[in-house]
């Protein structure tokens, strides 16, 4: 009976601990940059995009033209479908995707559809003097240029009987698949070097698939062949955006708000990225405390802020601080994540 009542306390102790250690902290959301393996080199900074794939065999057909094509084959159809505003989607996208990324400036010309020869399977390369005058006029770094592009749509459309357990009977349903097989090809255009930088060849496939009671229901929700296309040309170049440019994604890092009045007037301040004056408050906590669980806090809290304004070494030193002052797993737990930025970072460098 005495061993049982020991138990009982020490889950009281527990709890007590989790629910205290909840008010004690708050969560911040961050975003991490993560650089491509194949990143263009630091002196490229600024692109300008073109298009070298639009010739006689791409069309634009409005969206009710190009899906009556299908409709004719009972949506039973496979073909090369070359759209110019797919493979223009393409550079506009990529466009975009570069410059949130942090890492590149772009432009886009609104003459952005450049003539190009083509050999027996691909387009030639852009000749230097092009390059050079691109660059020239629209003060870049480098030419990226769309230099493939092809589509084929494959769709397949049918009408099948099963057994609705429901109604204790049969009933029909439409069902209709939708694929795109696509390619792309990259390439960066270096001036200084005379040089392709990049070459990269995307091949992939996009499905589509839905089912409903009747083909007009089916078909009145069903993606359009158009609107497909376009998604195609977003995919590609979320695709390649990926291979060069910086990726950021998300964590979380808790900072503790509770054990003295200054902690607790910093927080706002921590949530808007005010940092000077967060850890103005936290100073003055380090200054006035001899209590070791507040020290330890502050401690911590700096570490978290020289993090988030990127300086990785002293985050570690203010966190090493924290945890010889008091030790707490989400100390030790941080300086861990850390050292494995700073590994990254420093990966990323050379």
């Amino acid at each position: 009976m005495k061993k049982f009542f020991k138990k009982i306390y020490f889950y009281v102790l527990i709890l007590a601990e989790i629910s205290i250690s909840c008010v004690t902290t708050k969560t911040l959301t961050i975003e991490i940059p993560q650089q491509s393996k194949n990143e263009l080199p630091q002196t490229i900074q600024s692109l300008t995009l073109v298009n070298r794939t639009v010739d006689s065999s791409f069309s634009d057909l409005d969206t009710d033209s190009l899906q009556k094509l299908f409709y004719v084959k009972n949506f039973n159809y496979d073909t090369i479908i070359n759209d110019i505003q797919a493979s223009d989607t393409t550079i506009k996208a990529l466009g975009e995707l570069l410059f949130e990324s942090g890492r590149y400036d772009f432009v886009i010309p609104e003459n952005r559809f450049l003539k190009f020869k083509k050999n027996s399977f691909l387009n030639e390369e852009m000749p230097w003097n092009e390059v050079k005058e691109i660059c020239e006029i629209y003060n870049t770094d480098a030419v990226l240029s769309l230099d493939h592009f092809k589509t084929r749509v494959s769709t397949d459309y049918k009408k099948e009987s099963f057994y609705d357990a429901g109604h204790d009977g049969f009933a029909w349903a439409s069902f209709a698949e939708m694929k795109i097989i696509y390619e792309a090809l990259f390439r960066v255009y270096d001036p200084v070097q005379e040089k392709v930088i990049i070459r990269e060849f995307i091949r992939d496939t996009v499905i589509w698939e839905d089912v409903a009671g009747t083909t007009a229901d089916l078909f009145e929700r069903f993606t359009p062949v158009k609107a497909a296309l376009s998604e195609v040309g977003i995919a590609i170049a979320l695709d390649f955006s990926d291979k060069i440019s910086t990726t950021w994604y998300r964590s979380y890092r808790k900072f503790f708000v509770a054990g003295d009045a200054n902690l607790k007037k910093a927080a706002p301040f921590a949530e808007n990225n005010e940092w000077e004056t967060a850890m103005a408050l936290w100073k003055e906590t380090l200054k006035n405390t001899n209590s070791k669980t507040v020290k330890s806090r502050a401690e911590f809290n700096f570490a978290v802020a020289y993090e988030l304004q990127g300086e990785i070494d002293e985050a570690i030193l203010w966190a090493l601080k924290s945890y010889e002052t008091m030790y707490r797993q989400i100390t030790y737990n941080y300086l861990e994540i850390l050292k494995r930025r700073k590994y990254t970072l420093k990966r990323q460098s050379r």
